[in-house]
């Protein structure tokens, strides 16, 4: 058993590695979703802080608005640690895999549909924090730091460049908030942190075969089948509970 986890676990980091390197996101978010088949979101979490934090990091250097995104988003991003402390203290745990569901599914939809909100200047005040704490508040219970954060930016018509660290800032902060908590209800601890080191390699490699893939495939095909596999695991997660 111990060696088919090993394999298991290998594999989902190359498939989710593969997807972050087509589409530039996702990796959390496959590697959750295909680990929860196995064994509880906040576990397949603490998987997943050093490929994230590494990658995420990564995507938030590439450019050179670090600062004046973060004078812009900082109150999103502070209101991403502070849901993640409130389900940390609400004890969330016990319902991850039902919002975990909803939330693959929520996403899925939410891709196939290709729909974009709109979201006015004078509503982004109070709207940053509002996402940036549910999207902590999500992570804290399943792992996952793509909603609603990421449709809320989109929603914001940054420039590419913008929006990919503007993204890679949201995941960098929620990350590391994630791994906080984990630590303090002992979720995250040594055997977990080097299990975490390890993922890493089979991650990188899925990251290069996906890069090299994005060049010989429409990336608009793979994106509709990356939204597909999500509702089809969000509803396999609700179905088996």
């Amino acid at each position: 058993m111990a060696l088919m986890d090993t394999l298991f676990i290998t594999v989902v980091f190359i498939v989710a590695g593969l997807v972050k390197g087509v589409t530039g996101m996702g990796l959390p978010t496959v590697a959750i979703a295909l680990l929860s088949l196995r064994m509880p979101p906040l576990s397949a979490a603490a998987l997943l802080i050093v490929p994230s934090s590494v990658t995420n990091v990564w995507q938030l250097a590439a450019g050179p608005s670090v600062y004046p995104l973060w004078q812009r988003f900082k109150w999103v991003m502070l209101a991403i640690c502070v849901g993640v402390a409130a389900a940390g203290w609400l004890g969330a745990a016990s319902w991850s895999g039902a919002v975990l569901g909803l939330a693959l599914v929520g996403y899925g939809l939410l891709g196939l549909s290709g729909w974009r909100a709109q979201v006015a200047e004078r509503h982004q005040r109070w709207a940053g924090p509002l996402a940036g704490a549910a999207t902590g508040l999500m992570a804290g219970v399943t792992g996952v730091f793509v909603m609603p954060v990421a449709p809320y930016l989109q929603a914001l018509n940054l420039n590419k460049d913008d929006l990919v660290q503007a993204l890679g800032m949201a995941f960098t902060i929620g990350t590391l908030a994630l791994a906080v908590m984990l630590t303090l209800n002992g979720t995250w601890h040594a055997t977990a942190a080097g299990a975490s080191v390890l993922t890493l390699i089979p991650a990188v490699a899925g990251m290069q075969l996906g890069q090299w893939l994005r060049d010989r495939m429409p990336p608009a095909v793979f994106r509709r089948c990356f939204f597909i596999a999500l509702l089809a695991l969000g509803a396999h997660q609700l179905i088996r509970l």
